[in-house]
């Protein structure tokens, strides 16, 4: 809990505020100020504080967010009625799903409101609960959206509107899939549902909401609990189970994976939550390989086998029926002969035979599967046997040999192998555009929601009640608007990016430019925006390149971004000539350099570390618009004695005239 607490007139009722988003308790705060009806004596952001907040305090309301940190909203809930029970809690969340409200209600929230509500009403709202039943807001089962169409209109704001609309389709890609999906509190709890889902797991979706995965599932919840446990602790990124459900129809087989969406710092946001039915497949599994165990039986039962004796320097001794089938030779054709016709030619120049019965002498027995020659010239996949035979004296008279003809097992074998091969091919792809879905479905709803509704309440709140604003909030609400448009422009500028490099539509607007000058602009850009990092520059100048000034910049720019995010001050800049007439712009930092788990990965799209989060975008954009530059872009682990960590370098070749 922080110290939120301000002189306040004895009659107003008092309030405490539960949210994980700083910026959105200093919004709701002042405006809970300003209207003279409340009086903020608390803040919190998670559940377990809530309850701290709610037994020191005591206070008449209190406003209790759902998907939080450590404890979430609806765990809280009771726990916050049990520590205060004169407190009236209502509910405050950004998901819009029915029967989320009624789970709030049923564990004793006066109301649920949407964060989609407008902030000029939210005062009226909460005193109006001192006074009336525990209801669901009117607006619980609304869609739910930044901004609502006739919020934009009278806002004259038309990209709220179009932000809405682009929303309401991933709203409807999670609705309408053919997946099961969920999204769930960092404490398991299930707060929306899509109709797959609810069909696979035989409950519909409003008897879903607020329940936990393991109630639902039937799984142990000490297990959920420590894939959840990994997951927020950095040490799993995504997270597979294989188990059973039991349904109305039957027990089912599914894969549930967990994937945690995370903030711009790399803090858990909540949970995002996939269900496969796999039965059908494991079934199909199951009996192909029955049914291959049964065809090797029945093989062995009645495949012809063909069985000679050799003479200790490898002719044929004896032919029975089998070998004659098998080889194509009547036994006056091949007695006497040595074995060697039986293979290719290249294997009897490198003597190949010779080599089989010194191995069978040597170890008593060889054996091996390869091509042979009938007597017509045909070739035939050969399963091959051969044992040294002594006699009772143990004196080497010769040695046994057995054939078997596998051509039809190597066929079935080669195309096991190559629909196995296909399988794999397709789980991955759908695997990884399943990834990238749930991946683009995180960066849409918590990188845009929260900044653009941070812009648009500050502002209006800016505009209407400047006069009477504390200097201290101003500028508090200053800093969220900077902070929340630096977030949509680099979101933005990496998405359009990124974009047009995969369809390979990006223009370069290609000059011979001083590197030394591109990284310049890049990095007195960044100190801008940073003014209290510790970035140090060091360029050589006259080093010509080829290039596009503004998309190079970014380069640079994503990489000290990088740095300041992910490493530690100071970051170096480093503009130097290498060898075979290129240039290197090497960016690095002081801090402890890239896991080698996470190195192969590093520069591909939507790649990114256990614990910082982010969009995965900005180093697969700095290599591809090196590499359309003609360069590429690298990462180089410290060497020994060296203080850096590690450096990220992006070489790109000297231009002509400098050469």
């Amino acid at each position: 809990m922080s110290g939120g607490e301000e002189a306040r007139e004895p009659e107003l009722p008092t309030i405490v505020i539960v949210d994980d988003a700083a910026e959105v308790r200093s919004l709701v705060r002042t405006r809970l100020r300003l209207s003279h009806k409340l009086a903020v004596v608390g803040e919190a952001a998670n559940g377990a504080e809530a309850i701290d907040a709610a037994r020191e305090q005591q206070p008449t309301l209190m406003l209790l967010d759902v998907s939080m940190p450590v404890m979430d909203g609806l765990e809280a809930l009771p726990l916050v009625l049990e520590a205060s029970p004169g407190t009236r809690v209502v509910m405050y969340s950004g998901f819009q799903e029915q029967g989320l409200a009624h789970r709030a209600l049923d564990l004793g929230a006066s109301v649920f409101l949407e964060k989609s509500s407008s902030l000029d009403t939210l005062a009226d709202e909460l005193v109006a609960v001192l006074s009336t039943p525990a209801v669901p807001s009117p607006r619980a089962g609304e869609p739910e959206a930044a901004l609502d169409v006739a919020d934009a209109e009278d806002a004259d704001d038309a990209d709220a509107a179009v932000l809405r609309q682009h929303l309401e389709r991933f709203r409807e890609v999670f609705d309408d899939a053919a997946i099961g999906m969920a999204t769930v509190t960092l404490a398991g709890r299930l707060v929306r549902a899509n109709a797959a889902l609810a069909e696979l797991l035989g409950r519909s979706t409003g008897e879903l909401v607020g329940t936990t995965y393991a109630e639902v599932a039937g799984v142990a919840s000490d297990r959920v609990g420590v894939v959840i446990e990994d997951l927020l602790e950095g040490r799993s990124r995504v997270v597979q189970v294989e188990h059973e459900v039991d349904v109305a129809a039957g027990p089912r087989r599914v894969v549930a994976t967990l994937a945690p969406v995370l903030d711009t710092l790399g803090r858990p946001l909540y949970l995002f939550l996939q269900l496969q039915d796999v039965t059908a497949q494991r079934a199909a599994e199951e009996g192909l390989s029955l049914s291959e165990a049964k065809f090797r039986m029945l093989v062995g039962a009645v495949e012809d086998y063909a069985i000679f004796m050799l003479s200790p320097t490898g002719h044929v001794e004896s032919w029975n029926a089998g070998a004659q089938r098998i080889n194509g030779y009547l036994e006056e054709e091949i007695l006497g002969q040595h074995f060697r016709v039986f293979y290719p030619l290249e294997l009897q120049e490198s003597r190949h035979p010779e080599h089989e019965l010194e191995v069978a002498l040597r170890e008593g027995h060889y054996e091996e599967e390869g091509w042979r020659i009938r007597r017509d010239g045909t070739r035939f996949w050969a399963n091959v046997l051969i044992t040294a035979v002594h006699d009772t004296d143990g004196r080497h008279v010769g040695f046994a040999k057995v054939t078997r003809d596998s051509s039809e097992r190597r066929v079935m074998a080669e195309e096991r192998e190559r629909a196995a091969a296909a399988l794999a091919e397709a789980n991955e792809q759908l695997q990884h555009a399943a990834d990238d879905q749930a991946h683009f479905l995180a960066v849409t709803a918590h990188e845009l929601r929260t900044p653009v509704g941070v812009l648009a309440g500050t502002a209006e709140m800016l505009q209407q009640h400047w006069e009477v604003l504390e200097e201290e909030e101003r500028e508090e609400l200053l800093e969220g608007m900077t902070n929340s448009s630096t977030r949509l422009r680099r979101l933005l500028t990496d998405l359009l990016t990124a974009s047009r490099l995969q369809s390979s539509k990006l223009e370069l607007n290609l000059k011979e430019v001083d590197a030394a000058r591109v990284a310049e602009v890049a990095v007195a850009t960044i100190r801008r925006l940073h003014p209290d990092a510790e970035i140090v520059l060091e360029a050589e100048t006259g080093l010509i390149v080829s290039g596009d000034a503004d998309r190079l910049a970014q380069a640079v720019d994503n990489l000290v971004g990088n740095g300041l995010r992910h490493g530690a001050s100071p970051v170096r800049v480093e503009v130097r000539r290498a060898a075979d007439d290129r240039v290197e712009i090497a960016v690095s930092d002081a801090g402890g350099g890239v896991p080698e788990e996470m190195r192969e990965r590093l520069f591909d799209r939507f790649a990114t570390g256990r614990s910082h989060g982010g969009t995965g975008l900005g180093l697969y954009i700095v290599r591809q618009l090196a590499r359309s530059h003609g360069g590429d872009a690298t990462y180089r682990p410290a060497g020994p004695g060296q203080t850096a960590s590690g450096e990220f370098v992006v070489s790109l070749p000297l231009a002509t005239a400098t050469v």
